[in-house]
């Protein structure tokens, strides 16, 4: 399917577009500025484009007010289809953030229950209890999501419920055209409505993808109704394995998870890779030495899984999770462009020309504290992947299994005959003559 093949380029639009943090319900045609970046998007590489909330809310965009209409502070549903048919134009797939384990306080069902109580139709909706109170004074006491109680979680075992999150599901591919759903923490949706869903969306669109945000714990439980998770453990090891200098940690991760043995628990599935997003530090942030920016993104373009950069993230921008959510969301005026730019669009585009980074099946060839060495390979293409996180010079002796390559990055050959060097703070695909 497309997105097995897919580099995903991620926008925080309420941040991105410079709205209000709180909905002032004032309608500006901010969104239409996504369509602006197309071109961006596309000269990175990037072929996939993953939107954070769009719809109504009360204001960051995760405490939903209306799931079939675009937040007034970005402007109309005929400004989001606007902005997909230009992500299209420039052969861009688009997937919107859906938030369905919980709303805000101003969605329109739970305002009714606010209003009428027990005589609220829609009191099911939520899981409630009257003979308690809230921390707003309700007369009722309700689940908050993840105790957080400006968001009202959902009851999803109610069949009104789910009813009505498919018919959305539908109104959004109807309207806007998209080709898939993030799942807002999927970790804690209910399982029969993630099972129901896939169904739903097969029904739909064959093609249709769904990711679903996970932490940590067996990826197998949530794979079984979406076709990729967010890999937050391989997250953590692809900037604490660099800072530490200790590659051991994500070639264990990634072994763990894609390795030829018999044990590893997610061969032949792709999980989202990502080095940063809109929850945590950006990456030029973490990493303590900046030599090792491009060195990270080589490594995530190039292990299995699909990748994901962050806007802004691409030439370096920094933002600490210290300083809250709004540093992390920012307003970019226009897109720039650097020599971390120059170098994750090369890896992109090798990524993109070589069905063995793609695709390719995962073994460990070489490892050390500070260089990493590992092989795609597919029936019809070799690749070795090469990271040298050291400040000098390091001699690879391994045995290649062939005589010369061409480096899918520069395009520049390469015997192995006597040893391969790796210049310090390096990365290589090489690409084995047959």
């Amino acid at each position: 399917m497309w997105y097995d093949d897919s580099v995903f380029y991620q926008i925080y639009p309420i941040g991105f577009c410079g709205a209000p943090w709180e909905n002032d319900g004032v309608q500006a045609r901010r969104i239409l500025k996504i369509a602006d970046w197309a071109g961006h998007i596309e000269a990175l590489g990037c072929n996939a484009l993953y939107l954070s909330p769009v719809f109504e809310s009360d204001s960051h965009g995760y405490d939903t007010r209306d799931y079939r209409r675009v937040d007034a502070r970005l402007g109309s549903n005929g400004d989001l289809a606007a902005v997909v048919e230009a992500m299209h134009a420039h052969g861009v797939r688009v997937v919107l953030d859906a938030v369905f384990n919980h709303v805000g306080r101003g969605f329109w069902a739970f305002r009714d229950v606010r209003e009428r109580k027990w005589d609220s139709p829609y009191k099911d909706w939520f899981i409630i209890n009257f003979d308690g109170d809230s921390n707003y004074h309700d007369g009722f006491w309700y689940e908050g999501g993840e105790g957080h109680y400006e968001l009202v979680k959902l009851n999803l075992s109610n069949p009104a419920v789910a009813d009505y999150l498919l018919e959305t599901v539908k109104f959004w591919a109807e309207n806007f055209d998209i080709d898939g759903l993030r799942l807002d923490v999927a970790y804690c949706l209910d399982r029969g409505f993630l099972a129901r869903l896939r169904e739903f969306t097969d029904s739909l669109r064959p093609d249709f993808f769904l990711v679903g945000e996970t932490l940590h714990g067996d990826y197998n439980q949530w794979l079984a109704s979406l076709h990729s998770v967010t890999n937050y453990e391989c997250y953590k090891g692809l900037y604490s394995s660099f800072n530490d200098m200790n590659l051991f940690e994500i070639a264990h991760s990634i072994k763990r998870q894609s390795g030829p043995e018999p044990w590893a628990l997610y061969r032949g599935r792709k999980l989202f890779n990502f080095v940063d997003n809109h929850d945590v530090s950006r990456v030029a942030s973490i990493l303590r030495n900046k030599e090792h920016l491009p060195l990270i993104y080589g490594l995530l373009l190039a292990m299995p899984g699909i990748p994901c950069v962050y806007y802004g993230s691409e030439w370096g921008a920094e933002g600490d999770k210290s300083g809250g959510d709004r540093g992390l969301r920012p307003d970019f005026g226009r897109p720039e462009w650097t020599p971390l730019s120059d170098a994750i669009a090369a890896m992109i585009r090798a990524r993109r020309s070589s069905e063995a980074l793609r695709e390719g099946g995962y073994r460990e060839v070489l490892l050390t504290n500070r260089q990493y060495i590992f092989e795609r390979r597919t029936d019809g293409e070799r690749v070795l992947c090469a990271i040298n996180a050291a400040g000098e010079p390091y001699a690879a002796h391994f045995d290649a299994g062939c005589g010369r390559a061409v480096d899918l990055i520069s395009g520049e050959g390469h015997d192995f005959g006597g040893g391969s060097e790796l210049p310090p703070y390096s990365v290589r695909y090489w690409k084995c003559e047959k």
